[in-house]
């Protein structure tokens, strides 16, 4: 069994080398598969499917109602008419940015999260869920979008990956638009937080399935305020705020950042050379 769980954990490091999404894809289907609620909102007593999605929806008109009051405090996305949920997941966010926006597409990588998503919110007639496996956003043109939002996906993505979406990002998003991003920006100074941090991730994986009984790994990385400025600022965005958010923490400090849109779309950018995110591993939704 532990031998197994080595392999496999060597795999999907090997497979990032051959595939810039190959480890996200492979993850989380796995995860979209076996337990996609919980996955999306790890709450460990909500594990095994013991996440009503009910409860799981409400969870999202939470943390959406709040963002939206800092754009309102910050005077940032003044036009409602479109908005892009980014790693969707089964759609906890989506429905929720539908009581905002006329319009909301959700993007994500795996099938069975999207499959769920659209069965849990099949009542909700301005949802869009769409299937994205590239490492861009080619499939939306320029300024598509009032606000794109990505709350706890993107530490889960390659760094140079990451950041390639973060341009795509400042790409779509229109004039007088917005980004937020719910991430973690740094590791607390706890002695697991400290491990996460910086073991091998070889290490976190075989963890997470042989012993926390993952479905599949999740790799972590931190996204401080400062990336994402080098980021998004050559692209013509701004960052406005970083804000700390008190949820999903565990054993890290979360941030929401909010960006507004360059006053002109920016065109397609190579990923910047600059890694985005410095390698953590955690699972930064766990409680």
């Amino acid at each position: 069994m532990i031998g197994h769980a080595r392999r496999g954990s060597a795999d999907l490091v090997a497979g990032t080398r051959r595939d810039p999404l190959g480890e996200v894809r492979t993850s989380w289907a796995k995860l979209g598969q076996t337990d996609p609620l919980w996955a999306v909102c790890v709450d460990h007593s909500r594990r095994g499917g013991r996440w009503d999605p009910a409860q799981l929806l409400a969870s999202g008109r939470r943390e959406v109602g709040d963002a939206i009051a800092v754009l309102d405090r910050l005077g940032l996305c003044a036009r409602r008419e479109r908005a892009l949920d980014f790693g969707c997941g089964v759609g906890r966010l989506t429905a929720a940015l539908t009581d905002h926006f006329a319009a909301v597409t959700g993007v994500d990588i795996s099938a069975p999260m999207l499959a769920q998503a659209r069965a849990i919110n099949s009542a909700v007639t301005r949802c869009t869920f769409l299937s994205n496996d590239a490492p861009d956003l080619r499939l939306f043109a320029d300024g598509s979008f009032d606000l794109v939002y990505s709350s706890l996906v993107l530490q889960h993505l390659p760094p140079p990956v990451a950041a390639r979406y973060l341009a795509e990002f400042a790409r779509v998003v229109r004039a007088g638009g917005a980004i937020a991003l719910l991430v973690p920006e740094r590791h607390l100074r706890t002695p697991r937080g400290f491990a996460y941090a910086y073991a091998p991730q070889r290490v976190i994986a075989w963890f997470q399935l042989s012993v926390f009984g993952y479905p599949a790994p999740m790799r972590m990385h931190a996204l401080p305020a400062g990336r994402v400025k080098r980021v998004v600022e050559p692209l013509g965005a701004r960052l406005i705020a970083s804000e700390r958010h008190p949820g999903y923490g565990g054993h890290w400090r979360m941030a929401m950042h909010f960006v507004a849109a360059p006053s002109v779309p920016a065109a397609s950018h190579p990923a910047p050379s600059t890694p985005v995110g410095q390698p953590v591993h955690d699972d930064v939704r766990s409680g």
